[in-house]
């Protein structure tokens, strides 16, 4: 109709706003957090000043 996209609905001209990562080595690695004593997992973060569990929500000790 505008002659924006063709007929399976891509657009005919790339506009380039969302050009993906050439070198993706720079970017953050996640790291292993402590031991849940409820869960098993290792998941424990400081949050707050206390320890925390992402996965199941478990508070642990604070100070």
């Amino acid at each position: 109709m505008l002659g924006i996209r063709d007929d399976s609905g891509f657009p005919l001209q790339q506009m380039g706003i969302l050009k993906a990562p050439e070198d993706a080595s720079n970017s953050v690695h996640p790291t292993q957090g402590k031991l849940c004593s409820e869960c098993g997992n290792h998941t424990m973060i400081r949050k707050d000043g206390c320890n925390f569990c992402t996965a199941c929500g478990a508070v642990g000790t604070c100070g």
